[in-house]
């Protein structure tokens, strides 16, 4: 294996590493968020869309190569060619064989980095609403504490004026009073139903990515057979020789 394929080999399995770390159940998404804003990974972020790309158009240049390769050692005119020399047949067939693993790992390598950057990006969206989440349960909380307060401070004020009251226009302000109470509960429940609605909405996004996270790992663990066949087929093929 040449330098550049060993080199397409090491990413792939540090991204088999790396995705599989990032799909540990027990390393929250709020951990992981930490981690992307710490000082190291802000610094490699800057130019992190730079850094895609060039390392898309390497893996694409590779794969690309690779197919090349296949096709041209799998074309019947290079077959026939080697039909003239019987002992150069089992030379045909390595070339093959490696041109084609080279393409399966160039191939997989290129879509696990797309995996990875996707699976990042999702991780973080989740941390984010998670966050405000969390914000959004605590501020109805405290919207529902406050209007229970100003609901008690309200009744009792009405109470001592009602007692208080002797005259018929007295009562009739009391009223006016306690309707505008009324219409200020009624404001607080319409805020606290939106905000129970906004938490309601975070919390189907949240299954939503949940369901994106169980959907990667089903293809990881896809990927994973498909080059553990890859490497049992290499190793088989050395043996031969």
């Amino acid at each position: 294996m040449t330098l550049q394929w060993t080199f397409v080999a090491t990413v792939l399995y540090a991204e088999i590493i790396a995705i599989a770390v990032l799909l540990i159940p027990i390393i929250s998404p709020k951990t992981w968020q930490k981690v992307f804003r710490s000082r190291i990974a802000s610094a490699l972020s800057t130019y992190s869309f730079i850094y895609f790309k060039i390392f898309i158009a390497v893996l694409v240049m590779l794969f690309l190569e690779s197919i090349r390769e296949a096709w041209k050692y799998s074309s019947p005119m290079e077959a026939e060619q080697m039909r003239k020399f019987p002992e150069a047949e089992n030379v045909l067939h390595m070339k093959l064989f490696r041109a084609q693993r080279n393409m399966y790992i160039a191939g997989f390598a290129l879509f696990l980095w797309v995996v990875l950057r996707r699976l990042v990006t999702l991780i973080a969206t989740e941390a984010n609403l998670m966050a405000e989440s969390e914000a959004s349960l605590k501020q109805a909380q405290s919207a529902t504490q406050a209007a229970k307060m100003f609901m008690e401070e309200k009744v009792i004020t009405d109470e001592n004026k009602l007692n208080s009251a002797t005259e018929e226009k007295d009562f009739s302000h009391v009223e006016k009073e306690l309707n505008e109470v009324k219409a200020d509960l009624e404001r607080t429940q319409e805020e606290l139903y939106k905000a129970r609605l906004d938490l309601s909405s975070m919390k189907k996004q949240a299954e939503s990515t949940n369901q994106e996270y169980d959907r990667l790992l089903d293809e990881h663990a896809k990927l994973e057979k498909k080059l553990a066949i890859l490497e049992g087929t290499e190793t088989e093929a050395k043996k031969g020789k």
